[in-house]
């Protein structure tokens, strides 16, 4: 009796997620920049779980002081445009975007060949960067996931967000006097579905409400992918 051959089992490609994290910088001459307070902690937590989770992780990181999960993919950029064109050219394989990078709004109009020296005044024009989640608003081919850092009516500014720009699920946090979301802090976070669905998580660790951002972003791959 002959053997009959056996195919090999058929594995699934991991599912590919763009994690950005960190912040962008904005030279105003070759030794001065404007930014921000992101450390990237947020975004190379995310990183890291959605890896643990077996997805094809690329992380496109502003500039930090982390060293970059082990096993992830690492982009570094410095400029909102940098971060803009990579995640723009990666978003088209990918089938989830976690963007959690605290991407400069404005940036110099002009940016000074020399720097500039000491004055008693010294006026700067700025000009608007181009949003990277505006620029994928109509793309329903894979799932995006945002972050809402506000000072005042959190809820109703990253219920705005959600909505403005097509998000599946967006993560809304606060900075005030009692309220330190920067570095490896424990805060308060409430995650806001694109059904409205509110949930809050209250003095939480950045690994832990990471675990639960990648849980929910396999949730929502599954969904969106009709996988059992």
């Amino acid at each position: 009796m002959a053997l009959k051959a056996i195919p090999p089992k058929r594995v699934k490609n991991p599912r590919k997620v763009i994690v950005t994290a960190g912040p962008t910088l904005e030279y105003i001459d070759p030794v001065r920049y404007i930014s921000n307070r992101s450390t990237g902690t947020m975004g190379y937590s995310i990183a890291e779980e959605c890896q643990k989770k077996g997805f094809s992780v690329c992380l496109i990181s502003g500039p930090v002081c982390l060293e970059a999960p082990r096993g992830v993919e690492i982009v570094r950029v410095t400029s909102s445009r940098e971060m803009l064109r990579e995640v723009m050219k990666r978003s088209v394989s990918c089938d989830c975007l976690v963007m959690a990078a605290a991407v400069c709004d404005f940036r110099p109009a002009k940016t000074e060949t020399r720097k500039i020296k000491k004055k008693n005044e010294l006026d700067i024009k700025f000009t608007k960067n181009r949003d990277i989640l505006g620029a994928l608003r109509g793309r329903d081919d894979f799932v995006k996931i945002g972050f809402a850092l506000e000072t005042e009516k959190a809820i109703d500014n990253g219920t705005k967000k959600l909505k403005n720009k097509e998000l599946d699920l967006i993560i809304v946090n606060k900075v005030g006097k009692t309220s330190n979301p920067f570095g490896k802090s424990v805060t308060d976070y409430v995650l806001i579905d694109k059904t409205g669905e509110k949930r809050i998580f209250e003095k939480t660790s950045k690994g832990k409400i990471a675990r639960i951002i990648s849980s929910e972003a396999k949730k929502l791959m599954e969904r969106a992918f009709d996988e059992k």
